[in-house]
């Protein structure tokens, strides 16, 4: 070795224990080094003082080796780097079945020292901290502690090319989209060991894992670590009017075929020369900088974790959201957040790309709504909304808030009637799947005060090679809104002679093949969109615009998820954009789910329906007073606004990242359909199958043709009672009946009347899956008294919901304090603050305090006095009340 670029180091996370592993894997990085004409110099293991680990790493450590290599004569420094990056990943396919290795680094310019250790012991378990000799240029350290995934050693930060704070909500979409694209892979740099570099994204690794594949394979690739980045975690720009034209057009070149990993993220990354760091586009987590005399940059999170005299820094500062700065050890050279964009932005004449290739879908057609000439007569328009579940109650109250003031309707909280699956009533299959929501280590954004960072914009067409950059790859259809009026869609089946052809799948089944039916079209439409892919549609039209008497609408949200992931099992999906085109999705959820599980762009054209019957309806009244163009548009902008809510409560920005990253769990959809149709999606009761599903579009397509009408009348929408309670309709666990008993109890105080309350409350059907639980007495017989808890401290585990004051009178409030504390147990003060006069016993001896004090951003109330008076801290983040 005659110098430090002559010399590799892999490092080798065997299986604790496990000689017949270790023997094997050595043999098989002897073959694959030896194959490219590497030399092994020899095994060493590394020195390690096993106190400084507790006990559950002690208990799953590894046995750690380093495997020194040496560079083959003639061979160029980055040749060799990405020569050893293709002897990783050969290795880890040739031994994934091996249980509990790993390779944190293989390289001739990065080494990982890392372990599951508390940070202060991470010195004192690797001894080769120790050598005075050891000298480097670049330092990457993380202090992380496991949220999402449970602790590991492979886990640990910093990964192979650098440390993230934060956390990518869209990391399932974000795995799926990268596992798609890999169908598009070529490049000279890897030539035919192409298919080495492919299965990149693995599972049980955690979305910082995920992220660091992707930006390895992007640097070795080709690409800058500055480039790698910004295609990952690009800043925000629609908005940003202090951008130069030039930077723009990359920030839009970059989107036509990769979309943003979002979620807040703070980044140190390096590829051995720099040393780069970076923020999201909302610059929710923190990075500062300094930078000393001798030349020094030291990046951190906190302000103090590195102590340094004041009078040796040059320059110190703090990233903003999407700003980066860089050093190169190789040239000395700082670079800061606009010339590294500049820089960027001047690498390809991406303007012109754009110009050249872009097609705005405003330019072709009006983006404003637009009054169709033909629309549905009035007995066909109720027939199809009765087929789509349409009723009276979405025409009360749903859509008019939406047409008048472009706003969603606005209910109060509680949802008291059954679960979709336990539901005797038909329900639409978006009733089945749950918003998830960011917790505390991710947190939601305000979709009305960054609204400038978000975006719902899209792009229609195929997507092309991630690894290369060529005029060709933002060849696409630019979309301001991803939520189609009819007339733009019109247009889009019609792009033809622009390089978009696209074809209409008919997502309907006929009546006649009954239930069985809609499962023999979804592998219709599987087979049906793979031809088409396989003939160069790149725009692939789900319409159920058929149906009829004799035909049966599939549910848009199987449709979509079904195709979307047929397409990507077999690598074709980034051929095409897949667009729905339906009379069943015409709400926020509904339209959410369908982006969530693959839709490029969304067609409600039932809902616009809806909404110009109702302007006409109202014609001469002045209830709604608006034109139907003006309706159509507030009615986009309500489910606008709605998407751009469900997207920041999971801290997502962008539309693009929200496609296809199925941020819902099912509740009561079975194994069958979500294998099938909503791959990866957690359901975990299991629940209706495609029989069962199809029934329910059955009964509702039964109600819309089979019902006699007289000439001239329009069918009957009915009144579910899904929001507001109707003897017919959905049952609803507060009824007229079980408030009446409770206040007729509260007022006499007689047992009787208590348990008559009971008796109706309880008598009806299950609504939750708690009411599914029955007791099974045991089977050997009573439980002997003495193994049996005491009541007092049973009662011990009793606790309040957390009211605030506020939401509950000061009586009723300090009434629930002094009960859980005369039985031991436990009342939650809510958001709202507590009296202080509480915090003392009352004369009589009781006591009104409550035991777990709530904390909430921006709330009023809470003081160091308030705090010490709690047992129990409970933080509540994100609920929104004040700015």
């Amino acid at each position: 070795v005659k110098e430090d670029g002559d010399l590799a180091v892999a490092v080798f996370f065997f299986p604790q224990g496990n000689a017949a592993a270790m023997k094997d894997i050595k043999a098989i990085a002897a073959e694959v080094t030896a194959k490219r004409g590497i030399s092994i110099i020899g095994w060493r293991e590394v020195p390690v003082n096993l106190d400084a680990l507790g006990k559950i790493a002690l208990t799953s450590r590894p046995d750690i080796e380093h495997l020194l290599l040496a560079r083959p004569e003639g061979m160029e420094a980055l040749q060799f780097e990405r020569q050893l990056y293709l002897c990783r990943r050969e290795i880890e396919h040739r031994t994934k079945e091996v249980q509990s290795f790993y390779m944190p680094s293989f390289s001739s310019r990065l080494i990982s020292y890392k372990a599951l250790a508390m940070p202060a012991a991470l010195r004192a378990f690797y001894l080769d901290f120790e050598d005075p000799d050891y000298e480097i240029a670049i330092a990457l350290y993380h202090q992380r502690f496991s949220t999402n995934t449970f602790p590991a050693w492979p886990l640990g930060q910093p990964f192979r090319m650098m440390c993230h704070n934060g956390e990518i909500n869209t990391v399932e979409g974000n795995r799926n989209w990268m596992t798609s694209r890999e169908e598009f892979f070529s490049s000279p740099v890897w030539g035919d060991d192409i298919e080495l570099v492919k299965n990149l994204m693995r599972h049980g690794e955690s979305d910082s894992a995920s992220l660091d594949h992707a930006l390895e394979l992007l640097i070795l690739s080709g690409r800058s670590p500055e480039h790698a980045m910004c295609m990952l975690v690009p800043p925000a720009y629609r908005n940003d009017a202090d951008i130069s034209d030039e930077l723009r057009a990359f920030y839009q070149y970059i989107r036509s075929f990769s979309e943003p990993w979002d979620g807040p993220a703070g980044l140190v990354f390096t590829d051995g020369i720099k040393l780069c760091a970076s923020l999201d586009r909302n610059g929710l987590r923190p990075s500062r900088y300094k930078i000393t005399d001798d030349g020094i940059l030291y990046i951190g999170s906190e302000a103090g974790a590195v102590v340094l005299e004041d009078s040796t820094i040059v320059r110190k500062g703090r990233l903003g959201p999407g700003q980066m700065i860089s050093a190169n050890t190789a040239t000395g050279e700082f670079k800061y957040d606009r010339q590294i964009k500049d820089e960027l932005a001047k690498q390809q004449p991406y303007r012109r790309w754009i110009d050249e290739q872009q097609l705005e879908l405003s330019k072709f057609v009006s983006p404003n709504a637009h009054v169709p000439e033909i629309d549905f007569a009035p007995l066909e328009l109720s027939r199809q909304q009765v087929a789509n579940g349409i009723s009276l109650e979405e025409l009360d109250m749903v859509f008019p808030p939406m047409i008048k003031g472009a706003q969603e309707a606005v209910f109060s909280m509680g949802d008291d009637i059954p679960l979709a699956v336990l539901s005797t009533h038909p329900r639409l299959l978006y009733t089945y799947f749950k918003q998830l929501f960011a917790q505390v280590t991710n947190p939601p954004i305000d979709p009305i005060r960054e609204w400038a960072v978000m975006s719902l914009g899209a792009g229609l067409g195929p997507e092309r090679n991630l690894l290369v950059e060529t005029p060709e790859h933002c060849n696409t259809v630019s979309l301001d809104s991803a939520i189609l009026f009819e007339h733009q869609l019109e247009k889009i089946k019609h792009l033809d002679e622009h390089g978009f052809p696209a074809l209409v799948l008919d997502c309907t089944w006929p009546a006649a093949s009954g239930a069985a039916g809609m499962k023999v079209r979804l592998d219709e439409l599987c087979k049906e969109a793979e031809a088409a892919v396989q003939q160069n549609r790149n725009v692939l039209i789900l319409s159920d615009r058929g149906t009829s008497a004799d035909r049966i609408p599939v549910p848009a949200l199987l449709a979509i998820g079904t195709i979307h992931h047929h397409l990507n099992r077999i690598r074709m999906r980034m051929r095409a954009s897949l667009v729905v085109e339906s009379g069943e999705v015409r709400d926020v959820h509904q339209i959410a789910c369908c982006f969530g599980f693959g839709a490029t762009a969304i067609c409600p054209y039932l809902g616009y329906a809806t909404v110009r019957q109702l302007v006409a309806a109202d014609a001469g009244k002045g209830k709604l007073d608006i034109t139907a163009a003006k309706a159509m548009s507030n009615y986009r902008k309500a489910l606008e606004k709605g998407i751009l809510k469900i997207m920041s409560k999971m801290g997502i920005s962008v539309l693009n990242s929200y496609q296809g990253a199925q941020t819902f769990e099912a509740i009561g959809v079975g194994k069958e359909v979500v294998d099938y149709s909503f791959t990866g999606v957690p359901s975990k009761i299991g629940g209706v199958g495609f029989e069962e599903i199809a029934e329910e579009s059955i009964i509702r397509h039964r109600a819309a043709f089979e019902t006699a009408v007289a000439s001239g009348a329009t069918l009957d929408l009915g009144d579910p009672g899904y929001n507001r309670y109707r003897k017919a309709g959905e049952r609803h666990v507060y009824t007229t009946e079980v408030i009446k008993n409770f206040h007729t109890y509260v007022k006499s105080g007689k047992p009787e009347d208590y348990e008559e309350y009971v008796r109706v409350a309880l008598e009806t059907n299950p609504v939750a899956i708690k009411d599914l639980i029955e007791f099974a007495p045991a089977s050997s017989g009573p439980v002997p008294i003495e193994e049996v808890e005491p009541m007092e401290v049973i009662r011990r585990r009793f606790t309040t919901a957390a009211m605030s004051l506020g939401a509950l009178s000061p009586e009723a409030h300090e009434t629930l304090a002094i009960a859980m504390n005369r039985i031991g147990g436990k009342s939650d003060s809510g958001e709202g603050g507590e009296d202080p006069v509480r915090y003392k016993p009352y004369a009589n001896g009781d006591f009104a305090r409550s035991y777990i004090k709530q904390i909430a951003s921006g709330r009023f109330g809470v003081s160091a006095y308030y705090l010490v008076n709690a047992d129990e801290l409970e933080i509540k983040m994100a609920q929104g009340a004040k700015p």
